[in-house]
């Protein structure tokens, strides 16, 4: 890349690293995309702080923005996602429709509880 024409172009020591990263395997592709992922919404969250500082508005309130936006997931919530991952790799591999049927229940059960 020559230069950055837009404010969501990672720069290029970014990019550096990240390809480096790849043809080196020290990481492999879902985490590199992670990276970019997590990289492009934290660039969008500074640029909308940076926004509400332009026109004005109090500090508090792209605090309150970022600290919402970047709040950790609940137990609850995080119980799900491992619950998917599972159901993922079990659903490649033959483990039976008992154990589907184990991860919908848990499934069933974890949404049934309140969020944190």
């Amino acid at each position: 890349m020559t230069e950055q024409l837009h404010p969501m172009v990672p720069p290029n020591i970014l990019l550096n690293n990240w390809e480096s990263d790849w043809f080196a395997e020290r990481k492999n592709a879902d985490v590199l995309l992670i990276q970019a992922y997590q990289a492009g919404a934290d660039a969008e969250l500074e640029e909308c702080c940076k926004w509400f500082h332009q026109q004005g508005y109090h500090i508090s309130v792209y605090e309150d923005l970022r600290a919402a936006r970047r709040k950790p997931p609940s137990l609850k919530e995080h119980a799900l996602q491992e619950l998917d991952k599972v159901n993922m790799l079990w659903a490649t591999e033959e483990f039976g429709k008992d154990t589907l049927n184990s991860l919908d229940t848990i499934r069933k059960a974890l949404e049934a509880l309140p969020n944190d």
